[in-house]
């Protein structure tokens, strides 16, 4: 199949595009470098059925003439600001990145008369609904956050279009997301801060914000079985685990891994690490696992390996 990645060159979508290759499709990787780096793709970017193109994909004669020059098939759409707080500072992010490139991704399968789209959302979608276990069809979506709620735009737009020109959709609510190429979030923040001054870690909250982490492979995983074998309409699937991690447990994993002891956490003391910080959630994820999936690690040791990961990278 000819596919084309949005944001193929960050985090999670050069993890796409690998195991893409791996699995024989031609892929064009499109992404403007604003989060992501080529580097994540130095592993594929000499196979003759891969090929990078530097593009703001809110250029959409450039996004069309792409799509037909290449036969495109399929697209996966992963491509939106990654950063939560920083979008929380500046209003504007999250509609350009976040939503805008969704409306243009759409408008290009619209003009072109492509039908497959695959999208990764958000559990930012659902809002804060505590200790309530977030499910597909639960009603009531009111996000907190600026990428939530530019996600939850994107979703019905999405389902505007599919219904008015026959898409057929699969929309993944990621859960938090680390592994390999990871170039945010607490876990290299606490990597970064640590290795500054490895007698004392602050800590953005009480430390009690508890959340499930997916590994990066797990989702990739459970991206292709459902993309491989693409339903008919629109399917919408919570993807993450049943187990959960603390901000303290993963302050804790990551000085046993760098073998640090005695180190001091500094609190900020709020319930919450910044503004639209949703502190604790949880996944109803039963409708994914119907289908046969279902991750090989659980949170903590998503978390373990995710600090491997960054440790090798780094030479240590």
């Amino acid at each position: 199949m000819n596919i084309l990645v949005t944001g193929g060159a960050g985090f999670i979508g050069s993890l796409l595009c690998e195991r893409l290759i791996k699995d024989n499709h031609t892929v064009v990787c499109v992404d403007d470098l604003s989060a992501g780096k080529v580097e994540n793709l130095q592993e594929i970017m000499a196979n003759p059925n891969f090929k990078f193109e530097k593009l703001d994909i809110n250029d959409l004669t450039a996004l069309i003439s792409i799509i037909q020059e290449n036969n495109i098939e399929m697209i996966y759409h992963l491509a939106a600001n990654s950063s939560i707080s920083e979008g929380s500072k500046d209003t504007g992010i999250d509609l350009k990145r976040t939503f805008q490139t969704t409306y243009s991704v759409l408008e290009a399968m619209r003009f072109t008369g492509l039908k497959k789209l695959f999208f990764s959302s958000t559990s930012a979608v659902y809002g804060d609904k505590g200790s309530a276990a977030l499910i597909e069809n639960m009603g009531d979506l009111f996000p907190i956050n600026y990428y939530g709620g530019a996600k939850l735009a994107s979703e019905s737009y999405i389902s505007a279009f599919a219904k008015m020109n026959d898409f057929d959709v699969t929309i993944f609510r990621f859960a938090n997301v680390i592994g390999p190429h990871l170039t945010h979030g607490v876990i290299f923040d606490f990597i970064k801060k640590l290795n500054a001054n490895p007698h004392e870690l602050q800590i953005l909250g009480d430390g009690h914000q508890t959340k499930p982490y997916i590994y990066a492979i797990d989702l990739i995983d459970a991206i292709c079985l459902t993309t491989y074998n693409l339903q008919s309409g629109i399917n919408i699937y919570n993807c993450g685990v049943e187990s959960s991690s603390s901000v303290n447990e993963i302050a804790d994993i990551i000085c046993k891994k760098l073998g640090l002891e005695k180190v001091e956490y500094k609190y900020t003391g709020q319930k919450i690490g910044w503004a639209g910080d949703v502190p604790v959630y949880t996944f109803d994820i039963s409708k994914i696992k119907k289908l046969g999936w279902s991750a090989k690690y659980t949170s903590n040791e998503a978390v373990e390996k995710t600090v491997d990961d960054w440790l090798k990278a780094h030479g240590n």
